[in-house]
């Protein structure tokens, strides 16, 4: 398979990340782009990356540039996505991977016009512990799916200028963490659910601190998802069906679930992948799925998640300010 050279924009966490991802494999990262031009060049020399652009744009129309990976805040995705696609360079765009559905489908059908690879970097996707549980599944021997309990707490100080609670910068619990776990719960359902409830519980900021979430689709397949951003709770999954229940802990990167058969109340334990290697996951499927080789990058899933997150939001009538301004005009 032809190597492929990426570029990275964003410089955060998960960017380094990603850099770290890519010297597993005995490469680096081609190019780095960021706002902060000295950010950029710290960057580069921490993970050895020959290109630093002094404007985000160069990296757009750099020809030498295959794939962008773009980490930056959950507002500024969709035009640095557009603009990448645009000038033919596929996309993985961390999550969630955009501000509502509109701006999904803007970026999937220009992606589609252009025969270039759009994708979020949802790690549960990728995760080799997920496609083994799929197998099982599929198998039938757990009979049909009846219910999926999600929880997703995480402890935020309570600083209204950080971005987990920034209104500017697409801050609340839906985006940052809602995103994992309606992806976990899309992941086991056989269809997408439409029927949609939910209540919240708003930050001073007026983005979304807490929020609960009902689903269901046309197969009856019910979910409930808790999530908080002011208070921690365990990352645990449980997929209930006819004939045992799957557990599922620090669900995002998880490597161990431990599968219940309630007939007899005997456990089997599944065990796959490697939590240091996640970001590596989401790289080997992004770099197959633009070989053409398979689809790995499950994009009617981040589709599906999309539209369930900008339903939610519609119901509380909570808008971020681009979306107040793109209505405006």
């Amino acid at each position: 398979m032809k190597e492929y050279r990426w570029a990275t924009l964003g410089c955060g966490v998960i960017a380094n990340e990603f850099a770290e991802a890519m010297k597993k494999q005995g490469r680096s990262i081609y190019s780095v782009a960021n706002r902060t031009y000295e950010k950029g060049a710290a960057f580069a020399e921490k993970h050895k990356i020959a290109k630093v652009y002094k404007d985000i744009n160069e990296l757009f129309t750099d020809e030498n540039v295959d794939i962008i990976y773009i980490s930056t805040p959950h507002n500024t995705h969709i035009p640095y996505m557009l603009e990448a696609l645009k000038n033919g360079k596929h996309v993985l765009c961390e999550k969630s991977i955009t501000l509502n559905s509109q701006e999904l489908t803007e970026a999937v059908k220009l992606a589609k016009k252009n025969n270039l690879i759009l994708a979020e970097a949802m790690t549960i996707y990728h995760m080799p512990l997920y496609r083994k549980l799929k197998e099982i599944i599929s198998s039938g021997k757990l009979g049909d799916l009846q219910m999926v309990q999600m929880n997703f707490g995480s402890y935020k100080e309570y600083d209204m200028a950080n971005r987990f609670f920034s209104r500017d910068l697409a801050g609340g619990a839906l985006l940052d963490i809602g995103v994992y776990a309606i992806s976990f719960v899309r992941w086991f359902m056989s269809e997408t659910p439409l029927e949609i409830l939910s209540q919240v519980k708003y930050a001073p900021t007026m983005v979304d601190e807490q929020a609960s979430i009902l689903l269901m689709n046309s197969k009856n397949e019910m979910s409930a998802i808790s999530l908080t951003l002011h208070g921690k709770q365990p990352k645990r999954g449980t997929v209930v069906f006819e004939k045992g229940y799957i557990e599922i802990y620090e669900y995002p990167r998880s490597t161990k679930a431990v599968i219940t058969y309630t007939e007899n109340n005997e456990q089997e334990t599944v065990e796959a992948g490697k939590t240091e290697d996640a970001l590596l996951y989401e790289v080997l499927d992004m770099e197959k799925t633009v070989s053409k080789s398979s689809d790995e990058m499950y994009l009617d899933y981040t589709i599906d998640v999309m539209d369930i997150m900008t339903k939610i939001r519609k119901s509380w009538n909570m808008k971020y300010p681009e979306e107040e301004n793109s209505e405006q005009k």
